[in-house]
């Protein structure tokens, strides 16, 4: 099963968008935290990560350089309540899909999740042709 993670310590934002992405169809995980999502043995099934910039312990741009010293690569949609250019090119330098202001609109965010998973088809396409022939 393919499914978007939802890191934001801000409970009612969490709960808010897992609500609106399991209403359009999308099965989500949420995590209040960096480190739970880092601890979750569901980290492998996360196909679009949701994730907040400015959280205690590890924040946002830590936890996508983390997953990138790692080897992973999921499409990282980045939210925040205090947008800076820096952050934001930042985010964008490290390869983030979309950096979104909060409060943001419900199809400025999925325009960003419909972004990440073209992002991610468009990643696993050439390995899965590879296979097939």
């Amino acid at each position: 099963m393919n499914v978007i993670s939802v890191v934001d310590d801000d409970a009612s934002v969490r709960s808010a968008t897992v609500d609106l992405l399991n209403s359009l169809g999308f099965a989500c995980e949420a995590y209040g935290s960096a480190e739970e999502y880092l601890g979750s043995t569901r980290r492998a099934v996360t196909v679009c990560l949701v994730l907040d910039i400015n959280m205690p312990g590890v924040n946002g741009l830590e936890l996508q350089g983390r997953l990138a010293q790692s080897g992973i690569t999921v499409p990282v949609i980045f939210i925040t309540a205090f947008p800076e250019e820096r952050t934001r090119a930042q985010a964008f330098r490290a390869g983030a899909v979309c950096y979104l202001a909060k409060p943001y609109s419900d199809e400025e965010l999925l325009d960003c999740i419909h972004q990440a998973l073209a992002r991610r088809d468009a990643a696993v396409r050439p390995e899965d042709q590879g296979r097939s022939q």
